[in-house]
């Protein structure tokens, strides 16, 4: 009896065996199925865009976006053979809108560690760096200033988009002086130029925007020690692979190394300063 059962059990282990390498097979295949395979398939890249430029800009005529994360939207859009998407938001919720699954990619996202628990990132396409820009001819402001202590004065009020990295970065500096939060760039420059705030919080490259576009009276501090000096990059979905995070890695690699990131930065700034004039 139970060499019978012996002689079917060998019998029946080839057939099991097939079972089972086409199981594994179809589980290999599954797997191989990236995140940006689904992309492809869905035909669109969906970018979330919030304003800050030279970053992230929009005509609000056309509703056309541009800027240089804009164009590394486009860029890696194209490298996936399908179309971009810009999807409007803010920076209070780039990072949620992200983990809903409402846009495949954040533009222009700095790299944090409380971020980086909610989402993955690409390696960054530059580096950041807070300034402080104001009237050089505000009395509130010491000559001689070089620190965020040197500011954080009764009295002195910062502006600050919401939600941004500045913000998170000078709200856990300041002591004494008072954050004035707002949803955009405009609002913040506004606010220093009416005198309504004396000091723009904002990334070195767009404080420098600022200052240029008002030659006569405004100066930027880069503070010491840095505020914060972080990358900016895409941010990605937290689910992604090491090999889907790698797709966007070695795309935005080529685009740094050949200078491709330098000259769309270069055409951003010349934007923003043409259309202050």
């Amino acid at each position: 009896m139970f060499s019978r059962l012996f002689s079917s059990a060998l019998r029946a282990a080839p057939v099991l065996a097939v079972i089972a390498g086409l199981s594994t097979s179809a589980a290999q295949g599954q797997a191989q199925e990236g995140y940006w395979q689904g992309v492809q398939k869905a035909g669109v890249l969906r970018c979330g865009a919030a304003v800050a430029p030279p970053y992230v800009m929009r005509d609000p005529a056309t509703g056309e976006y541009t800027g240089f994360f804009a164009d590394l939207c486009r860029g890696f859009a194209e490298a996936l053979k399908v179309k971009p998407e810009f999807v409007d938001t803010t920076w209070d919720n780039i990072v949620a809108g992200l983990q809903a699954g409402k846009w495949d990619v954040s533009l222009a996202l700095n790299r944090t560690p409380a971020r980086a628990m909610a989402v993955n990132f690409s390696i960054p396409a530059m580096e950041y760096q807070i300034s402080l820009a104001y009237n050089k001819e505000n009395p509130k402001i010491p000559a001689g200033a070089t620190s965020v202590a040197d500011i954080d004065k009764e009295g002195v009020t910062l502006a600050v988009m919401s939600g941004t990295a500045q913000d998170k970065a000078i709200s856990a500096a300041v002591k004494t002086a008072q954050i004035l939060r707002l949803p955009g760039n405009d609002e913040t420059r506004l606010a220093v130029t009416s005198r309504r705030a004396d000091i723009l919080v904002d990334a070195s490259d767009t404080n420098q925007l600022f200052t240029q576009s008002n030659p006569q009276w405004a100066v930027a501090l880069n503070p010491t020690p840095a505020l914060a000096k972080q990358g900016v990059a895409f941010g990605l979905p937290h689910q992604l692979s090491f090999s889907d995070v790698e797709v966007v890695n070695i795309f935005l690699e080529e685009k740094v190394a050949t200078g491709e990131v330098d000259n769309m930065i270069k055409k951003a700034v010349d934007e923003v300063l043409k259309g202050s004039k």
